[in-house]
């Protein structure tokens, strides 16, 4: 068993691929054990900044010999009159380096053992890694010197070791070597890696941390320590991305306590912390007392070395930097509360939401709209209504303001701090920062009435003003994963989370027609017939989706025509019904019923459904008793799959004694017209087809 380390050095990547590189890079290598029947022990990835590790423990030194049975040409054309192997059973020994005495017959044919020699890794590494490192996908992968190949920086440097021996290959124009660079201000400037077990401790010889989770670690732990030093304290919970990002920006982090005026604190701190965090990768520190922001922070340094003048250097121009952004800050905020929030709904009228589809303030008056037919909907008291309406007018009002247009992350959030300060009721304010809930598909979901029905119908509306426009013009392609610039899949999952989550009753077949209506009537747009059901589906693929890790694929699809989002709650016990009968026996036993129904009735006159008949008018028993049974199952009635088991006996009795397609035209009406309300009532439960047979 050996150990194979593989390092590529570049210069500082985009943070964003890190990770994402070395996911890529460590499925390429599992992905090549597996084809070449390697085995190995456990795989591991580091990154850095400027490199992508690969350790691999316990890996086979070669693949294993393999001996098999070749099957060659028919006996007839092998073996000659006298016994004698032919030319065309001589060439199938030479093609397979196997000698004559060792061919053998069976089953009318010759046949040979053939052995493989298996392969060194060392050679299988060689000849498959450039390839892999070269097929990594990413944002901005461009070509660099004078070379054709694409990377996302350029290579510096390739370390590739299998235990103690150098493999011997090139990356574009970089020879593998057992020596990598260490951090660029290292004292020490190059590394020879000579055991790939060492590499982790040998790197922090040259200033580099290349384990992701201890790099992690050292940064939340140092920038806490640091804190507490001073009084002061991190709110981590919300600083993950943060945290995550510092961890891809550097190799060897050391923190800085910094400071800005106290004066900036007079603004609300959310556009202190944005600032902070989100444009320039600070740590915002809070009073370990009092929980207050404070005026100090801490910024991660890249850094090697102990002199005070860098350290002054680094502090310097970080405060710098911040003070400038907070004057920015301070000045809008200053300026845009000279006014109510109210006032700055009519400026929405200069901002464009959708070429061709109007603007701000128009969808905010769609907002109006759909959240007063959701109140109604729902049910809500006068006053609940009110409220939610206002909200709905004032949810865009902020996008208007210099500081969100400044710092556009602020968006719903200063919407909330400005309507506060309007005089606006407390309520109100926080459904105007919600309406935008949930920011990604894991996050927090409004917590209020208000934010809920304002976040839907946000939602609601810019699904149907994209696919509306996708209609309009023939150009433009549906949303999906790698085109989506107004997040309409994120939306979906959005309103399907909150509606799921609330308990709310909401008919979204009915939300979505309410919505493009508006959108239709407003700008004398016609509705093509296929939009509506074009718009369901998106939305019910999101809702598969959300579920795909807790229910199979057949129960999702056998739900999918049943107008799951008519009915959400509904949707859901019917998916947990299935969920728990599918490996039944009696479910097993029934679907098989259900399917050979439906392939009996598959291109009937439907018609035949309302065919008017009585027991009286019916010849067997069977027939008779299967009528019985169906007028005491009603479709409205069913609860669980389980009600429809009564019916089995009755329909193996029916196809055990009764021909369906008889002579008789009329007999043979009265059957299919029996089918076809079996298939109507199963269908309007599920399509039990989707099962696969057990």
């Amino acid at each position: 068993m050996k150990n194979f380390l593989l390092e590529v050095l570049v210069q500082e990547m985009p943070y964003k691929f890190v990770e994402n590189g070395l996911g890529q890079l460590k499925a390429a290598f599992e992905k090549l054990f597996l084809e070449n029947n390697l085995n190995y022990k456990e795989i591991k990835g580091y990154a850095a900044p400027r490199r992508l590790a690969i350790l691999v423990e316990g890996l086979d030194a070669a693949q294993e010999d393999i001996v098999k049975d070749v099957k060659g040409p028919v006996l007839k054309a092998a073996v000659d009159e006298n016994g004698k192997y032919t030319m065309a059973a001589l060439g199938f020994a030479k093609k397979n380096d196997v000698k004559e005495e060792e061919l053998y017959q069976k089953d009318g044919y010759v046949f040979a053992k053939v052995q493989k020699k298996g392969r060194l890794t060392k050679n299988i590494l060689e000849e498959n890694i450039e390839n892999m490192v070269l097929k990594l996908q990413g944002s901005h992968f461009m070509r660099w010197g004078n070379f054709e190949e694409k990377f996302t920086r350029p290579i510096e440097n390739v370390l590739a070791i299998l235990d103690n021996e150098i493999l011997d290959f090139k990356i574009i124009d970089k020879q593998a070597t057992n020596k990598t660079k260490g951090h660029r201000f290292a004292a020490k400037k190059e590394v020879e890696i000579k055991n790939p077990l060492n590499y982790l401790e040998d790197l922090k010889t040259v200033n580099v941390y290349a384990d992701i989770a201890e790099r992690k670690d050292l940064i939340a732990k140092s920038a806490n320590n640091l804190a507490a030093k001073n009084g002061l304290k991190i709110d981590f919970s919300s600083l993950d991305d943060l945290l995550d990002e510092v961890t891809f920006i550097t190799e060897y982090p050391v923190p800085v306590m910094c400071e800005f005026n106290e004066r900036y604190l007079e603004i609300p701190d959310i556009v202190s912390t944005t600032v902070m965090s989100k444009h320039q990768r600070y740590f915002p520190l809070y009073d370990i007392k009092t929980g207050k922001l404070s005026n100090k922070f801490i910024t991660m340094a890249n850094f090697v070395g102990t002199d005070e003048e860098s350290f002054d250097n680094i502090k310097a121009g970080n405060q710098r930097v911040v003070s400038a952004r907070l004057e920015d800050g301070i000045f809008f905020y200053n300026e845009d509360v000279k006014t109510s929030l109210e006032s700055k709904v009519e400026a929405l009228k200069g901002m464009t939401f959708q070429r061709d589809l109007g603007t701000l303030f128009d969808k905010t008056q769609r907002l109006e709209k759909i959240s007063g037919y959701l109140c109604k909907e729902l049910k809500f008291d006068d006053t609940l209504t009110s409220d939610t309406l206002k909200a709905a007018k004032l949810s865009k009002a902020d996008l208007s303001t210099k500081l969100v247009f400044e710092f556009t992350e602020l968006q719903g959030f200063i919407g909330e701090t400005y309507a506060l300060k309007s005089g606006e009721k407390e309520n109100i304010a926080t459904a105007i920062k919600e309406h935008y809930f949930p920011l990604n598909a894991n996050s927090n979901l409004p917590q209020t009435k208000e934010g809920m029905v304002v976040s839907i119908a946000d939602k609601i509306d810019t699904i149907a003003a994209v696919f509306l426009s996708t209609q309009k013009d023939k150009k433009k392609k549906r949303p999906t994963g790698s085109n989506d610039p107004l997040g309409v899949r994120r939306a979906a999952i959005g309103i399907l989370r909150i509606i799921i989550e609330s308990g709310f009753e909401i008919d979204i077949e009915k939300l979505i027609d309410f919505s493009i209506r508006q959108i239709a009537s407003e700008f004398n747009l016609e509705v093509e017939l296929t939009l509506k059901s074009e718009l369901m589906d998106f939305i019910v693929d999101r809702l598969f989706v959300m579920f795909e890790d807790e229910y199979d694929t057949e129960i999702l699809e056998a739900l999918r025509k049943t107008s799951p989002l008519s009915n959400l709650k509904l949707f859901k016990e019917k998916c947990d019904d299935l969920k728990a009968e599918k490996d039944s026996k009696d479910f097993r036993d029934f679907i098989e019923q259900a399917k050979r129904i439906s392939r009996i009735t598959e291109g009937v006159d439907k018609t035949l459904l309302n065919r008017s008949f009585s027991a009286a008018d019916l010849k067997s028993d069977e027939e008779k008793k299967l009528y019985e049974a169906l007028n005491l199952t009603k479709s409205c009635d069913l609860k669980s799959v389980k009600d429809l088991y009564s019916l089995t006996p009755a329909i193996d009795s029916f196809f055990t004694a009764v021909l369906v397609n008889d002579e008789n035209v009329e007999d043979k009406n009265n059957r299919l017209s029996l089918l076809l309300r079996l298939r109507s009532i199963f269908d309007s439960f599920a399509d039990f087809t989707k099962f696969k047979k057990a």
